[in-house]
């Protein structure tokens, strides 16, 4: 069950992590850079 937990853990981060990236990169690319 821990285990379990731990890899959820990572996967939502790993998915935020590039959810950020993804509208940090949207942002600049609309501001023409």
């Amino acid at each position: 069950m821990t285990k379990f937990v731990f890899v959820t853990g990572g996967v939502v981060s790993s998915l935020g992590k590039g959810i950020a990236a993804s509208s940090l990169a949207a942002i600049l690319a609309s501001r023409g850079i």
